[in-house]
């Protein structure tokens, strides 16, 4: 099978950059860029003197009890990102269940298409059991009630838009566009799901106070993995502020740039409640199935449980600020 993805040892956007329909980010790809960069500035602080305790990465995020707070982030169009012979439907049934298995949770895809990239990933949520977060994208109204329409009659633990897809130049170009969304027609997708209402696409404390007053639940600190804006900030430069300003108001969960066990304790340690894995998961899952992406996170969890033990961390409650510089 090949690839569009050149499978860098390094998932850090620089040989695809532009590349879009593909994995780059947008243009000159600096924004995928330095989400990378700025996530590799943050630094550990290793500090072994520490009780010898049991160590748990254990959480529950909208009553969900998760091995650890790590989500399979939504991708859609396999065949044409990954250049991969996948139906949408298998490729999530694959994700879903390899979340499953391995104790965390995915979130599904939305795109044009809405019979092939949307109706058939939320079937795929509802054929497991339900355990899964539904993603629309900020299409039109008549786009989000069609989409409402499919759910109605399926299982699913939550819903996710994600506003940042606003900036997607063949969305805003379609029969059905995507638009810009603000506090009223984010509150009327809340009030008419009545399931948990997730934000993705929130870079500023502006944008998570709009979200907060329009009654989400939770938001994604998300640049989209830069395929959106060139030259945007990194989604830890101002995981931060955001934190600091609805932190105790909302579940707050971060993607862009996470590569490993050590940048998830990095993002806890910033504030974020949990993450969201794109590229490396999809990848792995893209080539292995169920069984390679639950090879990549144990991976993950392995490498969280392992910093959380040179840094003194028995339990998520202890990742702060003070176990890394930044």
């Amino acid at each position: 099978m090949t690839l569009k993805c050149r499978e860098c040892k390094i998932c850090n956007g620089i040989a695809c950059r532009g590349e879009i329909p593909g994995l780059g980010g947008k243009d000159t790809g600096r924004s995928f860029i330095r989400n990378i960069e700025k996530m590799q500035e943050i630094k550990i602080r290793m500090d072994v003197l520490c009780d010898d305790a049991p160590i748990t990465s254990e959480t529950d995020i909208f009553g969900m009890h998760m091995k650890m707070p790590v989500f399979v982030a939504p991708v859609a169009g396999i065949k044409n990102n990954y250049g991969a012979d996948i139906r949408e439907y298998d490729y999530n049934c694959s994700v879903l269940q390899a979340c499953d298995e391995s104790g965390i949770v995915g979130f599904t895809g939305d795109g044009i298409d809405i019979d092939n990239l949307f109706a058939l990933p939320a079937k795929a949520v509802n054929d497991h059991h339900g355990k899964g977060i539904v993603t629309i994208k900020p299409w039109i109204q008549e786009g989000v009630d069609a989409r409402i329409s499919v759910l109605r009659d399926l299982k699913y633990m939550a819903v996710a838009m994600d506003v940042d897809a606003a900036g997607l130049p063949l969305l805003r170009e379609g029969k059905t566009p995507v638009e810009n969304k603000n506090i009223e027609k984010l509150r009327y997708i809340k009030q008419k799901l009545q399931k948990p209402f997730i934000v993705k696409g929130v870079m500023t404390v502006h944008a998570a106070e709009v979200a907060k007053q329009a009654g989400a639940d939770a938001i994604v600190v998300s640049n989209h993995g830069g395929r959106v804006l060139d030259d945007c900030l990194a989604t830890v430069e101002v995981l931060p502020e955001i934190v600091e300003a609805v932190g105790d108001d909302m579940v707050i969960l971060v993607d862009g740039g996470i590569r490993s066990g050590m940048d998830v304790f990095k993002c806890l340690a910033l504030g974020a409640d949990g993450v969201l894995v794109g590229r490396p998961f999809a990848l792995s899952c893209v080539k292995g199935g169920t069984e390679g992406l639950k090879q990549e996170i144990a991976l993950y969890h392995d490498q969280l449980i392992s910093t959380m033990r040179m840094t003194g961390c028995h339990t998520l409650a202890d990742i702060d600020k003070t176990k890394i510089v930044y």
